[in-house]
């Protein structure tokens, strides 16, 4: 299966599905009498906008690159994660505020208790949003894609929210009416750290920020296998979007002509992308070493 049609699959997946969550949800709310499931509801609501904006991402930074954009879109893809983060930061602060306000009046009303219905549905969203959960992140990890790794994250927070949201139904339901709203505001503080976490990647790869340690060690120790190469001089990574650029300074024989030297240059270059298909440009520069 091609990118295109990965993108579209995971994208009509995301969108019918919790479409469909949110309204039986909803109404199992209401009918059921409960606010966590509303809240579910809720959150069930924005990860329908939280899967169109992954799309739009990914089909951007999938655009080749142009006379604006000679590097490409890739960090399109970013731009959408850093709004799944925020979309997902507000969900969860607008939840918090909901239960804690449920907890804080509730001496001065008479909750009605949830019914077996907004329990059924908790166990019905929690089973599909952890399935729709793995499925997008099995297509994410194909793909390469940040964005819809973050939806993919986007749906096991709402089976986290959708956990939340049982236990508290139960409680209620064994006569502690606080379970239902003090579910809520667990839901929220697992909904804030998940949307930090993406917001904090997308930032990460449109700061230039280097690879990891072990990515640079990897990297260089293949480099230095390399025939040719007596060293590794200088070796340096960035993210760019779902991409890595390096550009390394590799120590040569000085006896070399100049046009043998830039051989050995282009097979590092070209061992280099074999290698590591996640990264997208290699720039290599030979230093001339005089050997004894």
């Amino acid at each position: 299966m091609n990118e295109k049609k990965i993108i579209r699959k995971v994208t009509l997946v995301g969108v019918v599905g919790n479409a469909i969550l949110v309204t039986f949800k909803m109404a199992a709310g209401i009918i059921g009498h409960s606010g966590a499931m509303v809240s579910d509801a809720v959150h069930s609501a924005s990860d329908v906008f939280a899967t169109l904006i992954a799309f739009i991402g990914v089909k951007l930074s999938k655009k080749s690159a142009d006379r604006d954009h000679p590097y490409g879109h890739d960090r399109f893809e970013c731009l959408a994660s850093l709004c799944l983060a925020v979309i997902l930061c507000g969900t969860g602060i607008g939840i918090g505020y909901s239960g804690i306000n449920t907890l804080l009046h509730l001496k001065d009303t008479t909750p009605q208790t949830p019914t077996l219905i907004a329990l059924l549905a908790a166990v019905i969203s929690i089973v599909s949003k952890e399935a729709m959960y793995h499925y997008t992140r099995y297509y994410a990890k194909k793909i390469n894609s940040s964005a819809f790794m973050a939806d993919a994250w986007h749906h096991r927070s709402d089976a986290l929210s959708s956990i939340g949201s049982l236990v508290g139904i139960g409680g209620a339901m064994l006569g502690l009416p606080f379970f239902d709203p003090a579910a809520s505001v667990i839901i929220c503080l697992f909904i804030l750290k998940i949307s930090v976490d993406i917001g904090r990647d997308a930032i990460r790869k449109m700061t230039d920020t280097s690879c990891s340690e072990e990515k640079e060690s990897d990297i260089r120790t293949f480099v230095l296998g390399q025939p040719g190469v007596l060293g590794v001089d200088d070796l340096k990574t960035r993210q760019f979007g779902e991409g890595i650029y390096v550009e390394a300074e590799i120590a040569v024989d000085g006896a070399l002509t100049l046009a043998d030297a830039h051989e050995i240059a282009e097979r590092v270059h070209d061992a280099i992308e074999a290698k590591y298909p996640e990264i997208k440009h290699i720039v290599i520069h030979e230093n001339p070493h005089h050997v004894d």
